[in-house]
């Protein structure tokens, strides 16, 4: 009798350690859903243009507690969409930075709504010594003849979008890289702006900061602006070393060196002797 009270108990305490734990497996369960949510990420390094494939990607708990805007929350939405920004190894597949599905994909899924591409041939000078890469922001200098018929530089076009250098719309990669084309993107406004300049002179582009967003109006450079300022360095020069001369005072004029020899010899009579005759009267000689 004594033993089966020992088995009873036994298995009493088992089943309620058993259902202890199914227990807190069930609460730990609900507790990690309200947490997470379901997030498509990236399972490789995703470039611009690349047309994302089901094994491209992948869905996974993401903690709730870290926000994310627009995500996508199923395979399917993401799958066979056009990457127009870099996405690295699991990062979250955001709607931004894909394509409008039925897109094709290449240069015009990259072109924002109201956008233009536009190439400008550009070599090494031009084209900034190859600092000019994907995602970087240049201002457009055309050189030109003005309505005076004389040689003048000016910005045109600021803070315009670089899309791509040569065929590549890549910009994962920081080296320069010279090349001999460079796509831009503007508004159409812009665009006849830049294919008016071009054919009235050469193009020139100058990088900018990606964080300046002011914009320098300016009235160009020109041949004069060149002389006047070269005038202007040397008249700053020549009354600089005037003002440094003025304080200067010359050297006192030093007395004249005298001969002490010189001045202890009496002077000496020097003028001619009178003249004389000499007279002879009888026996006596006399000197008139």
């Amino acid at each position: 009798m004594r033993n089966i009270r020992v088995v009873v108990m036994l298995l009493l305490a088992v089943g309620l350690g058993i259902a202890a734990v199914v227990m807190a497996a069930l609460w730990l369960n609900s507790k990690s859903s309200v947490l997470t949510s379901h997030v498509v990420v990236s399972t490789e390094d995703l470039q611009i243009g690349t047309r994302l494939q089901a094994n491209m990607v992948e869905l996974v708990d993401w903690p709730s507690t870290s926000l994310i805007k627009n995500p996508m929350t199923s395979v399917d939405q993401a799958v066979d969409r056009v990457v127009t920004m870099p996405v690295f190894k699991g990062e979250p597949i955001l709607t931004s930075k894909l394509a409008t599905k039925g897109e094709t994909g290449g240069l015009s899924a990259v072109l924002q709504d109201g956008r233009r591409a536009v190439t400008v041939k550009v070599n090494e000078i031009v084209g900034v010594a190859g600092f000019a890469l994907p995602g970087t922001f240049v201002d457009v200098m055309v050189n030109a003849v003005d309505e005076k018929n004389s040689q003048v530089s000016k910005i045109v076009i600021e803070r315009i979008k670089v899309l791509a250098v040569a065929q590549d719309v890549s910009n994962l990669e920081t080296k320069p890289k010279v090349v001999n084309a460079v796509t831009l993107e503007v508004t159409p406004a812009q665009a006849e702006k830049i294919d008016l300049a071009r054919s009235i002179g050469s193009l020139s582009l100058v990088l900018r900061s990606q964080v300046d967003m002011k914009s320098v109006s300016t009235g160009g450079a020109r041949k004069n602006d060149l002389l006047e300022t070269a005038e202007s360095t040397l008249g700053n020069v020549s009354s600089a070393l005037g003002s440094v001369f003025a304080g200067v005072k010359p050297p006192a004029a030093k007395p004249p060196k005298t001969n002490v020899r010189a001045a202890m010899v009496p002077p000496q009579n020097t003028a001619p002797a009178p003249e004389t005759t000499e007279v002879i009267r009888g026996l006596n000689k006399t000197t008139e």
